[in-house]
């Protein structure tokens, strides 16, 4: 072969490398689609989507729990002999928690807005700020006095950094959906999808962000981008149509930007959490036989620097709240201010002591393991937009406000100006599926007809004698059902359930709260116990804190080492 054929050869095989490389390259290429080979986020317009997305961030407050395998319940002792926390086997993916509870001043912060924007001094809006006012009496008791907490507890500097209590389940809910809109609202500002200090100036009863209506109707949300020609608006996205004329431009979740909702954590995700399991992997704390957020056995510290320091918050024994002055003092009567102890291994602080704590479970004696162990949770009621004639979303206005007057006799809004009206979902969702059939799951396979074939005979028949088309339900935990209505004059009319037929306390609206609190003994303390309170109902011990599902890997460290 002469030299002029090896040339030609050569040249040709570092043309076909080359170009396998382009090839390759193209095709790998984050910007090009391997479905299609069309590009993507092209400015000519066609699909856009953030391609170099990152992981998502931990949100304001939050740390990251990654996810695994853990023995929820109990294997300890079951002094109490409640049976209500068998030890069965879950997984739980990752997500996020605060480090935290709710803290007094994170939820004044709250009650401002809502008088800012929901004046009291309407009356139009006056049962939504009253709605979800902390309930400051729950420190009374007939003999002690305690009128300095009433008086001062929720509001004063000094109580700052405390545990909020005193706030029912409903208004924890309300609050984490309320955190979950101005966390979106301050980041899409700070990406110039919404203009800057519009939560401020733009704010109105009339005009609120809120999360799903951004993403379903966001021509209905204040700051949107509509006034694009504003010269003080110079951050704000915006492109141009067809003829050139300036459009605003909106996120979508294929931004990346818009981020799951805050919410109360599920009892399984509290739990693992407080556990703290991370850095402990011996045969017995896998199997459950870890008792304490902290390592150990013992609510005393070994270490030598701070050996026979108390570990946590809470009731040392009858009459002894906190240890003798100066000695032997876990540094508080009532509550404490977080982060006042060592944090667990998640660095979440208080998963034990301080105060008790909401979770989303609507509580049953038995955690059903048998039906689902990933992600357990018993509560789910599922709804769906509501729709208009013209198939848009039905957004709220300041007319359709919705009030609830709850047994107690305290009114809440079910629903605020800005979000969307929600509907249950009915067999357009639900025909011919397997995963569910119905909108409310709440009592899914305990005291519905299918886990109670024993009182077939009985369906019919309530506990007077009549016929009920829920009769199952209350055969299965027959509450008292108390009543209250609202007269002509606009005078509550309260009728208390007096039967004496009634053998349970259990039913639908009583949710299940976890951990000890400044007012429980040791016995508490244990991550496994549980406990329930009605959902409307609050005391002076049990506070919340609020979680966040993550998306994407299970592991915040894979997305740093791919990225």
């Amino acid at each position: 072969m002469d030299m002029k054929n090896v040339l030609t050869i050569r040249v040709l095989l570092v043309l076909a490398i080359a170009s396998t490389m382009v090839g390759c390259k193209r095709s790998s290429s984050s910007n090009s689609s391997r479905a299609t080979g069309w590009d993507i986020n092209s400015r000519e317009g066609g699909f856009q989507y953030n391609t170099s997305f990152k992981g998502q961030e931990a949100g304001p407050g939050l740390v990251f729990v990654e996810g695994g395998t853990f023995t929820m319940g109990k294997v300890q002792d079951d002094v109490m002999h409640d049976w209500n926390n068998t030890p069965n086997q879950q997984h739980v993916q990752s997500f996020y928690m605060d480090e935290t509870e709710v803290t007094n001043l994170m939820y004044l912060e709250y009650l401002d807005w809502i008088k800012r924007v929901y004046p009291p001094t309407d009356e139009n809006y006056r049962a939504i700020y009253n709605g979800a006012l902390p309930d400051t009496l729950v420190w009374r008791d007939r003999l002690g006095f305690n009128e300095v907490m009433t008086e001062n507890y929720l509001r004063h500097p000094g109580y700052a950094e405390y545990p909020v209590v005193g706030v029912s389940w409903i208004q924890a809910v309300e609050f984490a959906n309320w955190r979950s809109d101005r966390v979106n609202e301050a980041k899409l500002e700070d990406e110039g999808y919404i203009k800057r200090d519009a939560k401020i100036t733009d704010v109105s009863a009339d005009a609120t962000f809120n999360t799903d209506t951004y993403i379903s109707a966001p021509t209905q949300t204040y700051g949107g981008n509509t006034d694009i020609t504003d010269p003080a608006n110079t951050r704000r996205r915006v492109q141009t149509d067809a003829n050139g004329d300036p459009v605003g431009v909106y996120a979508t979740r294929e931004t990346g930007l818009i981020s799951p909702k805050y919410r109360l954590p599920t009892e399984a995700e509290w739990e693992y959490a407080a556990l703290g399991l991370t850095s402990l992997r011996s045969y017995n704390v896998y199997r459950g036989r870890k008792k304490y957020p902290w390592d150990g056995q013992y609510t005393r510290s070994g270490k030598r620097k701070v050996r026979g320091d108390q570990l946590a918050n809470f009731k040392q024994g009858k009459g002894d709240y906190g240890g003798i002055a100066g000695w032997s003092d876990d540094g508080a009567d009532i509550t404490n201010q977080v982060k006042s102890y060592e944090p667990n291994d998640y660095g979440l602080y208080d998963m034990a002591g301080n105060v008790a704590e909401w979770v989303a479970d609507v509580y049953r004696p038995i955690v059903d393991d048998e039906f689902t162990d990933f992600n357990y949770y018993r509560g789910n009621v599922y709804t769906k937009n509501a729709i208009n004639e013209d198939g848009t979303v039905k957004v709220v206005t300041t007319e359709d406000i919705v009030f609830d007057t709850l047994p107690n006799g305290k009114v809440i809004a079910r629903n605020l100006p800005g979000e969307i009206h929600q509907v249950p979902v009915d067999e357009n969702e639900t025909y011919l599926r397997m995963n569910f059939d119905t909108s409310d799951n709440r009592n899914f396979r305990d005291g519905d007809k299918r886990s109670s074939r024993q009182y077939r005979d009985n369906f019919n028949e309530d506990e007077d004698g009549g016929t009920t088309e829920d009769s199952h339900t209350r055969k299965m935990y027959n509450s008292p059902k108390h009543n209250v209505e609202v007269d002509s004059s606009g005078q509550l009319i309260r009728e208390y359930d007096q039967s004496d037929k009634r053998t349970s306390l259990i039913n639908d609206e009583v949710r299940v709260y976890k951990g000890g609190s400044w007012k429980d003994r040791e016995y508490w303390l244990d991550p496994a116990t549980r406990r329930y309170f009605p959902q409307d109902m609050a005391t002076d011990y049990i506070g919340f804190r609020c979680a966040m599902s993550r998306v994407g890997s299970k592991s915040e460290n894979k997305n740093k080492t791919k990225n």
